[in-house]
């Protein structure tokens, strides 16, 4: 299915916003996930299993990647932008290139991690996706995803949607997904985020 080009538009300007923040990025992210962190992706690797693949969109600076490996999975690390896989090749950690928008995202994978990231997906887009998403899964596979809680949508260099909680569960569901748990907090300037753990139906 082709995306509209106003959705490729929002997405190429959030890309090359994150190409010009990419070393600042690293240098203020979290290196190790915090405890609801880790917590959070231990119990997709229950799912995805110790010998699983995952599929990391969004890897950013890649330490959550990092802390899945030590877990015993193997992840496959993309991104859209290619200064935050630059910056993981310089400590020997390779990634592809990959646009959630336009790219296959292969599988079947044993899960799907997309932590703040599909909240720059645009709202009429998000549908194509969800089911693009649970498509690569292996039915029993899971989804883990974290979304800014919130009405609307903001431009500017990022573009960045917000949902509640009960109106994205509805669109995980209606891809096909089954919500087994979701959690609220608090992240940095008191953003509220709703991250969300599904699974493909075996």
């Amino acid at each position: 299915m082709s995306v509209p080009s106003e959705a490729l538009a929002k997405s190429r300007q959030t890309i090359s916003a994150y190409e010009d923040y990419a070393e600042r990025y690293d240098a203020i992210v979290r290196h190790v996930p915090n405890e609801r962190e880790q917590a959070s992706l231990k119990r997709l690797v229950a799912i995805a299993g110790t010998a699983g693949r995952i599929l990391e969109v969004g890897s950013g600076a890649g330490y959550d990647a990092d802390f899945l490996e030590g877990l015993g999975v193997t992840v496959r690390r993309t991104d859209a932008t290619k200064r935050f896989l630059e910056l993981q090749a310089a400590r020997g950690k390779h990634g592809e290139l990959l646009d959630l928008l336009t790219d296959d995202l292969g599988g079947p994978h044993d899960a799907v991690l997309a932590l703040a990231v599909l909240i720059h997906v645009p709202r009429d887009q998000i549908d194509q996706v969800l089911v693009k998403i649970a498509g690569s899964l292996r039915p029993g596979g899971a989804f883990l995803v974290s979304m800014r809680n919130g009405d609307g949508e903001t431009s500017g260099e990022y573009h960045t949607v917000y949902w509640r909680r009960d109106d994205f569960a509805a669109r995980l569901e209606a891809a096909g997904l089954v919500l087994l748990r979701d959690d609220f907090n608090l992240g940095r300037n008191d953003e509220e985020w709703n991250t969300f753990l599904t699974v493909r139906p075996s």
